[in-house]
Formats: C-alpha cells, structure tokens, sequence
C-alpha cells in the first residue's frame, strides 16, 4: 500500500502526540499490528449484559420484571450522564443547556412510553406471586431515581410539601429528615419506616446528601435563574424543563401508579408493594405535589398538579 501524504501526515502527527508524552510511537504501533479487531457483542459486553437476569422463582414473566427494571436504571444513568455534563460546563449557554434537557426528555419519554412492558406485560397471576420472592425490595429503591431529582430542584423542593415553609432556611441534613419519599415508604398499619426504606436510607444517605451538597449552585433551577439573571433568553430552556418536570413529577409515577391500580388493586383491600409502600398515597402526583420549577408554572397549573392524569388513568382502566 503507498503511503500518501495523508498517511505520512497523520504518522508525523501521532509521532508529535507521543514524543510529547515521553512514548516511544513504535510501541504503540506494536501494540496496534497484534490487536485482534474489535466487535460489536465485545465492545458492549453483550455475553456479560444478557447474563444478568436472576429469578427468584421459577415464573416465566419474572424475567420481564427484571429485564424491565434494568433498562430503566440504564435511561436513569444516560439521564445523569447529561447531569453531570451541565454541572460542570465552564460556560454555559442557554443552548447548550436547552439540548442537554432535550436528551433527558427523550429518555424519560422512551420510559414513559415504554411503560406498558410493566403495566400489560405480564400474567397478573404470575406476578403476585413471584413478586414475593423479591421482599423488602422494591422500585422505591431506586437510588439513580432519587440523583435525578436532586441534579434537576432545589433540594427544599424535595422535601414533603407540608414542611416546605418551615424548612425553607434549614440545613441540607434537617430538610433530608423530611423529604418526600421517607414518607412513602412506611408500614401502612403502623406508621413506621418499613424495612425497604431503612435499608435505602443506611445504603445511599451519605451519598444523596453530598450530592446535595454539590449540586446546591448547580441544579437545573439555581442554573437557570444564573443564565436569567445574565440576560440569555431562557424561553426554549423554560419550555423543555416544564416537560421535565411532568415526565419526572407527573408520567413516570403515574406509569407506576397505573401498574400498581392493575396488579395491586383489590376490592374491597388493596395489596401492598413488595415494600409495604403506602403506594396509593405515594404515587399520584396530585397527592405529593412534587414540582421541580414552581416558578415556571402558574398557581393553577400548580392546584391541578397531575389531577387530570390520575382520574383518567383510573377510569379507562376499571373500564376495561
């Protein structure tokens, strides 16, 4: 093969990149003649990746559960890749800021849109009992779940509504103590943290709240009244986060709620989650009033925070 000057360009290039470095180019061409060429199932893991499916029973669509649940925390981990991004941008752009949220906006509306896996996917037999094997654990663990929302709000936004005001100049640790989801997660006889919970909170506590700590000038909310404040014209940007805050605070727990009304709902009783969450009180949205950007939506918008969603999703079900 002739070696053209592009060639013997781009050698005099790597030449430059590695006497720079102390390295001698020779090597690494070495290095390069013996590597076996790379493939597809290699590079991704693919072997590793489809061996990653446990059952705890020996049900067939427990594996849909399993499978359904890693692709989330995989959308969840591409969300906070784009979080980390934009945290640490050293200069910021409403653009560039308005693209990042795009990305994220197209993952959770492949989750919400994907939802129906979960939701019809499934034997109702099957499920109610192989969910048993899986106690204490639960979706509410999530820790990727809960990144999210403290990379997007204000931490005070997390906190349970009916303690917002009071905590507004509290500490990071004192306002964790009440945020929302501690709330979700207690036994629904008594009152008390289930087992689900202290176990998530012994696990990630530590983590979310140095998390806190990091992203206090960094969350999307204190980001976008910094871009504000320097004049940018932050209207695309406000739009795309009013669509994160319904994918997040609105879509994806009525997805969840929409799953749990057709497999846990029992008249005249319902079933509790695998956690023992108090799920009818924890998931519509209507009921947490989780908003991660009040300051973009109106005060009745906020009033009817995900009524409209709840009510129809109950009635096209106990149609069917």
């Amino acid at each position: 093969m002739e070696l053209t000057p592009q060639i013997i360009a781009k050698l005099d290039q790597l030449q430059e990149k590695y006497s720079a470095m102390g390295q001698d180019m020779s090597a690494y061409l070495d290095g390069l003649l013996y590597a076996d060429f790379l493939t597809y199932w290699d590079y991704i893991h693919l072997d590793t990746l489809l061996s990653l499916q446990s059952p705890k029973t020996s049900f067939p669509d427990e594996e849909i559960f399993i499978m359904y649940h890693q692709i989330t925390e995989l959308y969840f981990k591409l969300a906070l890749h784009e979080f980390t991004q934009l945290a640490a941008q050293p200069a910021l752009t409403a653009a560039f800021f308005t693209s990042r949220v795009k990305r994220i906006n197209a993952y959770f509306n492949a989750l919400t849109t994907s939802f129906e896996v979960m939701v019809n996917g499934m034997e109702k037999g099957q499920f109610l009992k192989f969910r048993m094997s899986l106690l204490p654990a639960s979706g509410f663990q999530s820790g990727q779940y809960r990144m999210i929302e403290i990379c997007a709000a204000d931490f005070l936004q997390l906190v349970d509504k009916s303690k917002r005001t009071e905590l507004a100049h509290a500490t990071l640790e004192e306002q964790f103590e009440f945020i929302y989801w501690k709330f979700g997660a207690t036994e629904l006889a008594s009152g008390k943290q289930t087992l689900t919970l202290k176990q998530f909170i012994n696990k990630y506590s530590a983590q979310f709240l140095q998390l806190a700590r990091d992203r206090k000038e960094s969350n999307f909310a204190a980001l976008y009244h910094k871009l504000q404040a320097e004049g940018e014209d932050v209207s695309a940007l406000a739009e795309e986060l009013r669509r994160l805050d319904l994918f997040v605070n609105v879509e994806w727990p009525l997805s969840h709620y929409k799953s749990a009304v057709r497999y846990l709902e029992r008249d005249p009783v319902d079933i509790a989650a695998t956690g023992g969450t108090n799920w009818q009180k924890y998931l519509p949205p209507r009921f947490q009033k989780r908003i991660f950007y009040p300051f973009l939506w109106t005060a009745e918008q906020m009033e009817e925070w995900g009524k409209g969603w709840v009510l129809g999703v109950l009635k096209s079900i106990r149609e069917e």
